[in-house]
């Protein structure tokens, strides 16, 4: 990585190994997006894997994303592009709610056309964002909530879709607790096909907190270095791969079976046991 990265309060721009430009934590070092690049990543993990064009081509009311840690914006951009490309295609309004404490990440991707080209579309968007909460234009919708967000997330449309991409369980530990995916859950579509969560995070901890949670939990796609990721829904039917007996079973045998930010009780035991995620078959 490259020195005398640009920087803006805790965060600084580097150049990964393969070229791509992204965004670091100074205080714990963590990289956003730091195996394949942002983009790409993005376009893998939050547009095509939960088939965001093919919603967007059914009628029907506007698609809402709740997009939990907002960073360089670059999974609500893939989203956006997504719809706005589709044109006449799209079939219905698209609403994305971001929610962020810090957008230092923004504006150091903003101030970098090279090495975030992808933003380059919105950056009108993204200005009006930083500067007014709010950016429509003719079906698209963005809104942001700054702020801690585990006080933030009542009273917005509910979720179709959650981009959940804070930082890392390790560095970001209070945005992984199962009272705040409880919430997260809270402001879920329970109704129709019900709502997905899609999160970079393949750890035990984090399909046990997810479970606890409400949630059904399955594996999701592979990205960059990542074997895996994780998909939850508020509906099993709506899982390609969700988890079952196997898992089950590895997670009795595991050194790391508690949630995270808790030690497994033996209530929070039976609770796991007791999912109606293994009952189905």
């Amino acid at each position: 990585m490259e020195s005398q990265n640009p920087r803006d309060g805790d965060f600084e721009l580097v150049t990964l190994r393969n070229g791509a430009r992204a965004v670091r934590h100074l205080g714990h070092g963590e990289v956003m997006h730091p195996a394949t690049g942002p983009w790409q990543e993005a376009q893998r993990l939050y547009v095509e894997q939960p088939r965001l064009a093919e919603r967007l081509r059914t009628p029907g009311e506007p698609l809402v994303i709740h997009d939990v840690g907002l960073g360089a914006a670059t999974n609500a951009v893939a989203a956006l592009t997504c719809a706005r490309e589709l044109g006449a295609e799209r079939r219905r309004g698209l609403e994305v709610v971001s929610f962020e404490v810090d957008l230092a990440p923004l504006r150091l991707a903003l101030a970098d056309a090279a090495g975030f080209p992808f933003l380059q579309p919105f950056r009108e968007a993204a200005e009006a964002l930083m500067r007014d909460g709010a950016w429509e234009e003719a079906g698209l919708r963005w809104r942001l909530h700054l702020g801690d967000a585990r006080g933030r997330m009542e009273g917005v449309p509910r979720a179709d879709l959650v981009f959940f991409d804070p930082f890392s369980p390790a560095s970001n530990p209070e945005m992984w607790t199962e009272d705040v995916l409880a919430r997260v859950k809270a402001g879920c579509r329970e109704d129709g096909e019900g709502a997905l969560l899609m999160t970079y995070s393949a750890a035990t901890p984090t399909r046990v907190t997810l479970l606890l949670a409400g949630f059904y939990v399955g594996a999701g796609v592979s990205t960059g270095t990542k074997g895996e990721t994780t998909v939850a829904a508020t509906r099993r039917a709506a899982l390609g791969s969700p988890l079952g007996e196997r898992w089950l079973e590895r997670w009795r045998r595991s050194s790391s079976r508690a949630p995270h930010g808790q030690p497994l009780t033996p209530e929070a035991e039976a609770r796991v046991l007791a999912h109606p995620q293994w009952r189905q078959g």
